[in-house]
């Protein structure tokens, strides 16, 4: 089935800072009823055997684990999965760039949500000097060459861009330091993007130039306010996709037959994990 027509966002629309942040109890209600729809989606992709590909990508801390991780919260692990690859092998850096990649692309029935892509080459690489400068003119050569085929070949290709403000990024920083369950997500990357920040800037304007394509075109996600960028994220990503409800089967559940005689086992036969709740209650 066709998709809907992608349209981008009139110049100007969603201004950082314009609104108040959305409060919590309306966030909570339309999150639900888009992962409701995220839901009727993921059955459609699956009937119909389509093949999803989300492309996430954006500043460090602009949002967009959280946004991957409310898309894929009710969805079926079997059908929607998260690709999130660590760093290159040395073996894989003698291949082809986009090989890597091409092995994580989605079956018929399936949706891939890319947290990073192939566009390392154009952000983080290319800043920190991880690639040659050749490497990365050739990326830009190449990706929208990539992409066109991915689109030719059925592929539903979603790409979206978190933007935050500089501040706003170093005021997340500044708690994930303070958070020990969070302080893993920082890394002296992650610390070098706020002295590199223009030159992130400009390699994301070169990137834009180069693959913000009519077959793939970018969506940015302004992300200052994390619970908006979720929903305009979702919103968005529902609106251009023309899926359909697909009926599914009627289910009741049975009753339970009659008791045969079956005892369990003594507790003392069997280890069970200690009650720490109990202890909280005392």
């Amino acid at each position: 089935m066709a998709g809907k027509s992608i349209r981008k966002a009139k110049p100007g629309s969603g201004t950082r800072g314009a609104a108040p942040a959305l409060p919590k109890a309306l966030y909570e209600a339309e999150l639900y009823r888009l992962q409701t729809e995220l839901v009727r989606l993921q059955e459609w992709v699956r009937a119909e055997r389509a093949r999803l590909v989300v492309v996430f990508e954006g500043r460090d801390a602009a949002g967009k684990g959280s946004t991957i991780k409310r898309v894929a919260e009710h969805l079926n692990p079997r059908v929607a999965r998260i690709v999130a690859l660590p760093t290159p092998t040395e073996r894989e850096r003698t291949q082809w760039y986009f090989q890597r990649y091409v092995q994580h692309l989605p079956a018929g029935g399936e949706i891939v949500l890319f947290d990073r892509s192939w566009y390392n080459r154009a952000g983080v690489e290319h800043v920190m000097g991880f690639c040659t400068g050749q490497e990365h003119q050739r990326f830009l050569r190449q990706c929208p060459v990539f992409e066109r085929m991915l689109v030719e070949d059925g592929i539903l290709l979603r790409k979206y861009w978190f933007s935050v403000s500089d501040s706003v990024q170093e005021e997340r920083f500044r708690r994930r330091l303070e958070d020990p369950t969070r302080r893993w997500k920082l890394s002296t990357i992650d610390m070098e993007s706020i002295s590199r920040w223009e030159a992130y800037s400009r390699a994301k304007d070169d990137m834009f130039v180069h693959t913000d394509i009519t077959e793939a075109p970018w969506f940015v996600v302004e992300s200052d306010d994390k619970r908006a960028a979720r929903i305009n994220m979702i919103a968005h990503l529902l609106s251009t996709i023309a899926y359909r409800t697909v009926p599914s089967a009627a289910l009741e559940l049975p009753r339970r037959p009659p008791n045969t005689g079956y005892q369990r086992p003594p507790r003392d036969l069997q280890s069970y994990v200690p009650d720490h709740a109990a202890s909280l209650r005392a």
